[in-house]
Formats: C-alpha cells, sequence, structure tokens
C-alpha cells in the first residue's frame, strides 16, 4: 500500500469514528428534526424568503413565486406537526415499496431459492467480474426508478456472501451503482421522461417552441454507464473491501453445491417465471396492451410503469412459490404468508428508523428551508458571470451541495429548471446539456447523503453485517465512491464539451 493509499484510509477511518461517534441514526433523526425546528423560528424571525420564476403546481403556468419560511414553533407550525406525524410515517416513499417487494423477496429467501439461484450465478460468473456486475446491474435497475434502492442494494451483500467475500463490499457496489447510475444508463428509464417534461417547461420560457425528449442525455448517459462500472469496480476492490475488518464467516456459511433437487426446483421456477413473463408481455408489448397509456400507447408513462413495484414483487413471488412447492419447504397457503411475515420481520429496524426520518424530512420540506437556501445558492451563481464550460463545472457543483440538503431529485429540479435553464439559454448552452450537468451533481452526492429517503435503509443492511456500524460507516465508505464519479464525469464532460458531441440524438451541448 502507497503512502498516498494509507492518507486515504486513515482519512476514512476519522469520518468513520466521528461519523459513528453520533448517536443512533434514529436519535439522530430526531435531533436534525429539533434543529430544523429552531431553525425555522430563527428563521422567521428574520422575515426570510426568496422570489423566483418556478412551476404552479394549480395551474401549469410559470409565474413568479415568492416562498417564505414556514415557523415551525408558532401555532399553526405546532399544529401541522402533531397532526401529521401519521401521515409523515404512511407516506415516506420508501416504505410502500420497500415492504411490498420484501413480500415477494422473502418467499423466495425463505423457500430458499435465492441463496440456490445466486450460488449458481456466483458459479458461473469470474471471481475478478463479481464487483462488475453487481455495480452494473445497480445501474440498470434505475430504469425501473428507485426499484434498485429496495432490490439491488441487498441482493449485492448476498452475492458477495456467496463468493466469500466481505457483504458490506457488495452493499457498497450495489448502492453506488445503483445511486451513480441515476445519470447511467443503457436504456431509458421512468425517469427520462420526466426531467425531460420539467426542461421542456423551463426552456419555454424563452423558446415556446423547444422540446427536450427524454432520449436528450441518452448518448453520453450511455457512456456513463461503462464508466461507472469501471470506476465503481476499482474503488470496490482497492479501496472499500481492503480496509473493511475481515468478516468471519462460520461453518453454516459455507457455499455447498448445488443438488440436483435444488436444480429441480430451478427449473420449475424458471418455467414459472417464463410463464409470468409472457403474461406481462401480452399485456405491455402489443400497441393497445391493457397496460399501456390508454391515451399514448406509451409504456414510459403507463400503468406498467407506474405499478413496477407491485410488479416486481410478483416477479420475485412467482418463481419463489413455484420453488417451494417442489422443494417441499411450501405445502399449504399459510406457509407463504409465515414467509411474508418472516420477512417483514427482518426489515423491523428499517421501519423504526424511517419513522423518524419521515419526521425530520417532512418538518425540513415543510419549513421551506432547503427552498430559500437552494434558491439563494442559485442566485449567487449567477452573479459569477461564467459561460461555457466553466458554468457547467460550477453548476454541478452547486447542485451536489443542494442535493445534501434537498435530496429529492425531481422536486429539487422543479425548483431549479426554471432558474437555470433560462439562464443558460442565454449564454448558448442546450437546456439538454443544463439537465445532464444536474443529473451529474444530483448523482454524485446521492451516494453520501444522510437525507436521501433511502438512506435509512442502507444504515439498516449495513448494521446486518455489523452490529458497530452506524452513519459513519456507511459515509466513509461511500465517499471514495463519490469522490472517484465527481472526477470521471468532470473528465467526461470536459472531453465530450471540447469535441462538441452531441449528448442525445438531436441534442447538442451548445446553441
Amino acid at each position: 500500500m502507497s503512502k498516498e493509499q494509507k492518507k486515504d484510509q486513515r482519512f476514512l477511518s476519522v469520518i468513520e469514528k466521528i461519523g459513528n461517534k453520533l448517536p443512533d441514526p434514529a436519535f439522530l433523526f430526531v435531533l436534525l428534526a429539533l434543529i430544523t425546528i429552531a431553525a425555522s423560528a430563527l428563521a422567521a424571525q428574520f422575515d426570510l424568503s426568496v422570489t423566483y420564476e418556478g412551476f404552479n403546481a394549480e395551474t401549469g403556468e410559470i409565474e413568479s413565486i415568492t416562498t417564505a419560511v414556514n415557523n415551525l414553533l408558532s401555532i399553526d407550525g405546532i399544529h401541522y406537526m402533531v397532526t401529521n406525524v401519521i401521515s409523515n410515517f404512511t407516506s415516506f416513499f420508501p416504505l410502500g415499496p420497500v415492504f411490498t417487494i420484501v413480500l415477494g423477496v422473502s418467499v423466495m429467501e425463505g423457500t430458499g431459492m435465492l441463496s440456490v439461484l445466486l450460488r449458481r450465478i456466483v458459479s458461473k460468473t469470474p471471481k475478478a467480474f463479481i464487483s462488475a456486475m453487481v455495480v452494473f446491474l445497480g445501474i440498470m435497475s434505475n430504469i425501473a426508478s428507485s426499484t434498485g434502492y429496495i432490490v439491488l442494494v441487498p441482493l449485492g451483500a448476498i452475492i458477495f456472501f456467496a463468493s466469500k467475500r466481505h457483504p458490506i463490499a457488495g452493499l457498497a457496489a450495489a448502492y453506488a451503482g445503483v445511486s451513480g447510475g441515476w445519470t447511467a444508463n443503457l436504456l431509458l428509464g421512468t425517469n427520462d421522461p420526466l426531467y425531460a417534461g420539467i426542461s421542456t417547461q423551463a426552456a419555454n420560457i424563452l423558446d415556446p417552441n423547444y422540446i427536450v425528449h427524454p432520449t436528450g442525455n441518452w448518448f453520453f448517459m450511455v457512456a456513463s454507464t461503462f464508466l461507472v462500472t469501471i470506476i465503481g469496480t476499482y474503488i470496490t476492490d482497492k479501496i472499500v473491501e481492503p480496509r473493511l475488518p475481515k468478516y468471519h464467516f462460520s461453518d453454516d456459511d459455507q457455499v455447498d453445491a448445488i443438488t440436483q433437487h435444488e436444480k429441480r426446483g430451478l427449473k420449475f421456477a424458471g418455467i414459472a417465471e417464463a410463464i409470468f413473463l409472457i403474461v406481462m408481455g401480452i399485456l405491455v408489448l402489443p400497441e393497445n396492451a391493457l397496460l399501456r397509456n390508454p391515451e399514448t400507447g406509451e409504456i414510459l408513462t403507463s400503468p406498467f410503469m407506474t405499478g413496477i413495484i407491485f410488479f416486481m414483487m410478483v416477479f420475485f413471488l412467482v418463481p419463489g412459490i413455484a420453488y417451494g412447492i417442489v422443494s417441499r419447504q411450501i405445502k399449504k397457503s399459510k406457509d407463504v404468508t409465515d414467509l411474508m411475515t418472516e420477512g417483514i420481520a427482518g426489515i423491523a429496524n428499517f421501519l423504526v428508523l424511517i419513522f423518524f426520518a419521515a419526521q425530520f424530512t417532512a418538518f425540513f420540506a415543510h419549513s421551506n428551508l432547503g427552498t430559500i437556501l437552494s434558491v439563494n445558492g442559485a442566485q449567487l451563481l449567477t452573479t459569477i458571470g461564467l459561460t461555457g464550460l466553466p458554468l457547467l463545472l460550477l453548476f454541478i457543483l452547486l447542485t451536489m451541495v443542494i442535493n445534501i440538503i434537498m435530496p429529492v431529485d425531481t422536486a429539487k429540479w422543479v425548483m431549479m429548471a426554471p432558474i437555470f435553464i433560462p439562464m443558460f439559454l442565454q449564454v448558448g448552452l442546450s437546456p439538454e446539456v443544463t439537465q445532464l450537468a444536474f443529473r451529474i451533481g444530483d448523482s454524485t452526492t446521492n451516494i453520501i447523503t444522510p437525507l436521501m429517503p433511502f438512506f435509512v435503509m442502507i444504515v439498516a443492511y449495513f448494521e446486518k453485517y455489523d452490529e458497530d456500524a452506524g452513519i459513519g460507516s456507511v459515509v466513509s465508505t461511500m465517499l471514495p465512491y463519490s469522490g472517484a464519479f465527481l472526477v470521471g464525469w468532470l473528465i467526461l464532460l470536459t472531453v465530450w464539451y471540447a469535441l462538441g458531441l452531441p449528448i442525445g440524438p438531436g441534442a447538442p451541448i451548445t446553441l
């Protein structure tokens, strides 16, 4: 290990120690909520507010919006907090998707099918490519929006475990792929038309005829897929896994060869899955299929994509039940619900965490502190006077900072697009490249911000494999990915800009 590597390891260890000295994650969110309440009261004393051009959700028009801080210690603020505790929890985005997916995965895992399937994958995959495979699958999972956080991250740990490698390294590789993959994919996902719609509305402030297509960042995203896979693999193998303490595998952790009985179970599970996929194909692929958008016929904006979490649950449930019946793990219907109950019991720690995380997130959003800080940062950027590539790079850095305190990407882009797209248009930068710069900054710090909705789930998974792990462990483990992705993307964007390459079909960098 070189001197530089030793310095990096010491730096990450310091971050981990400091982070893990913080209170238990649940109580940390309580503390953050109290700080938010106090900050909102202080800001209200100074009548803090911001005015910016934004979308009116009721009218659908772009207009001047003034946002003032909401004092959470006022009578209205106190009433809001005490009357919304339950709805804050039940409406917290990760709760429903995680709960639903676990119902299906728990059956597949409880019957033993998941273990057998992953052992087979590991046996067929050269060990040198395990990390790359996990990172790549994490990236591709973003086709279905946030499903990768729920499905791929825990599977990354299991795949590494089956390979006799540290499961936390697998968690990190999958998490890096999913978060970094927000600006990378070989295919278009559910977020692309959403971003494009917001960007089009923002561009129409200056040019009523400008249209940003969902494919506007596609060329750059394809290149980023390989970039993130290569960087993520290197960081996992050379930096993250070497600094993890040795994981002690017990005798019960031995990975046995797959038996003929298990192969038979996988065969029937495969047949059941194939039937399910054929049925789904009939419901989705034909031009007038039942699950397509009834008005436009599109798939990306269809009931299928809206209900993707449910279909993912069934995707795991169907082969799990088939395998369980063949292996005699499932003999009656109650066995299925028992397996589901065991799966939900396994995420009890996560449910406790998100109760408190949901309160903090809701309080912070209601206070409007995030909007005020973000708009002030944007206005600061407009006064600097840069153009071209330096302006894009600075915008990426600003987005990274804003993402730490306001990690919900669509809400952030709804606020930022009407500010930056017209501003950048006036200096010759296309709406597509402005959107791309935003996505790069957003993806880079998704990995390390504790305010990201799925962060509490990642902490819970870390604790599953290391009871002493905490927020500091997660941040210190993921920080090398964040820094490396940033450097990689800045270099890639600089080269792309210098060569004047289109970032998508019909989407130039400059106009």
